[in-house]
């Protein structure tokens, strides 16, 4: 991509200000206070827009801090690019009451759509993030922050994996671990069904073989009863006068002793005179009701001796005859047997559930492997990870090389964007010597940042982007800043330097080196 015009409309201190750039090195040069981060920031709202923050932080953020100084609700501008062999404009108004976003290919008046990412293919799937640790350098922002240490992982497995970087780790990942969770989850209800399942056949099992128990015991009950009726057994007269003599008599009382009675009662009322007779009447009818009382009461304690001594065997109306016994006894070996086999399938099916079914196998088969697929996609991801930054730190170390003028030959990116020099040893010292980044300066460590920068932005980047400098080279000498600069031109890339010294200048026409300076 190469960005041909910028027209400032109204953005920031600037109305209607048109800037016309050139392939190569342009020079955007102005005084303090002159608007070079102004332009800065345009550059990157036209390309990804400028979102208002919410609450307190709307007051310091980019919406506020570039809003136009008159006219407010005029915010906006145009930005002109070619992108493979094609001139495109974008028009934005930034505007939280108008906001507007247009791409239009100039070349054939075609109206593309920025919401549907047409603008994310022309700048080959360039970022913000990425914008801001790779081609464009703010003021005081050499180093890049951990977001590039994050692209670099992505960008490692996703291109060495698929060559083309249409395969995404992070998301292969994430999904992995979620269709992981969802079969653990299964198995977790799965387990849950089947121990709720067992307790409910260990419930019943423990019911039945109590069942069984019971009618073990009426069993022994009822044997003990018909052995003990079998050897108790009387005989058939034997069983007849107990009977009878168990039954209650017809008449306790026999009727001739009632005649008697009653002959005696009248004879004494007759024979004796009054009121003598009265008396002796009454002697006689107490002394028959006793006799009668004494009657009764020997034959119900009779009956009740009887009963105790023969309780079963002899009461025809209550007792359980031989028969019966037997009957009740093979009744119960049945229902014993019966309870018995349920017990046995009921035992049978616990055991079945002490191995895993045909669904739990395959759900831990299914499981398993998605722990192996996730292992093994974290192990291609530390392998092209490794890839990554060997061919990371050769190409920064290629870069440095030239800008340091031979001073510093090697560089070694490490995890998390840690970065330390490699320095040729002398005679007492041969090999390599480690030089961590604290015992350099400040335009030693800006460089190393910049190679960092520079070497990732070949890597990450499919097409090429310009390079976008806002007072990067501060704290550069003139002889660094001279490599660097023959090293920018010799990129063919187009590069913005925005600077409010005349140094890059002189420099690039003492080196020969064209270049569009843009007063501002």
């Amino acid at each position: 991509m190469k960005i041909l015009g910028l027209l400032l409309q109204h953005f920031g201190k600037f109305q209607n200000r048109k800037i016309r750039l050139e392939d190569g090195i342009n020079v955007i040069y102005g005084e303090n206070e002159s608007g070079k981060s102004t332009i800065h920031a345009f550059i990157k709202g036209m390309l990804f827009g400028i979102e208002r923050g919410r609450g307190r932080a709307s007051l310091h953020d980019t919406y506020s801090i570039y809003e136009p100084w008159e006219g407010p609700g005029q915010y906006k501008g145009v930005l002109r690019f070619e992108s493979g062999g094609k001139v495109f404009r974008i028009d934005r108004n930034f505007d939280r009451q108008q906001k507007k976003a247009e791409l239009i290919c100039e070349d054939d008046g075609e109206e593309l759509s920025i919401a549907e990412g047409d603008l994310d293919l022309l700048l080959g799937g360039l970022t913000p993030a990425g914008y801001d640790n790779t081609i464009s350098i703010g003021q005081l922002k050499a180093r890049p922050d951990q977001s590039l240490a994050a692209a670099l992982k992505e960008y490692a497995t996703s291109c060495y994996a698929s060559g083309n970087g249409d395969l995404r780790p992070e998301q292969a990942i994430r999904y992995l671990q979620e269709q992981k969770k969802a079969v653990e989850k299964e198995m977790r209800e799965a387990l849950y069904e089947k121990q709720r399942e067992r307790e409910s056949v260990e419930q019943e099992a423990s019911y039945i073989w109590r069942e069984i128990h019971r009618l073990t015991e009426e069993e022994q009950t009822l044997e003990d009863r018909l052995s003990q009726a079998e050897r108790k057994e009387p005989g058939p007269e034997e069983h007849k006068r107990l009977v009878d003599e168990i039954r209650p008599a017809k008449w306790r009382i026999h009727p001739v002793e009632i005649l008697i009675f009653a002959a005696a009662i009248i004879a004494a009322f007759f024979l004796f005179p009054r009121p003598i007779n009265y008396l002796i009447v009454i002697v006689i009818f107490l002394a028959c009701s006793v006799y009668v009382w004494n009657r009764l009461k020997v034959g119900k304690r009779k009956n009740q001796s009887l009963t105790e001594e023969f309780p079963e065997e002899l009461l025809l109306e209550e007792e359980m005859s031989e028969e019966r016994l037997r009957w009740e006894l093979e009744r119960i070996g049945r229902e014993k047997k019966d309870k018995q086999i349920q017990y046995d399938n009921l035992q049978e099916q616990l055991a079945e559930m002490q191995t895993s079914g045909k669904a739990e196998r395959a759900l831990e088969k299914r499981n398993q492997a998605l722990q192996t697929a996730i292992l093994r996609m974290n192990e291609l991801s530390e392998v092209f990870r490794k890839r990554l930054e060997q061919r990371l730190n050769e190409e920064a170390s290629k870069i440095v090389c030239q800008i340091t003028g031979g001073a510093y030959t090697k560089i070694r990116v490490e995890e998390g964007l840690h970065m330390v020099l490699l320095k040729e040893g002398d005679e007492t010292s041969p090999g390599l010597r480690r030089i961590p980044m604290e015992q350099v300066s400040c335009g030693t460590v800006e460089q190393i940042c910049f190679a960092l920068r520079m070497a990732a932005a070949g890597i990450l980047q499919e097409e090429e982007q310009p390079v976008i400098l806002d007072d990067a080279f501060g704290n550069y000498d003139e002889e660094r800043l001279k490599h660097t600069l023959k090293w920018l031109a010799g990129q063919k890339k187009q590069v913005l330097i925005f600077t409010c010294q005349k140094r890059e200048i002189r420099l690039l026409r003492e080196l020969g080196i064209p270049c569009n300076v843009v007063e501002i």
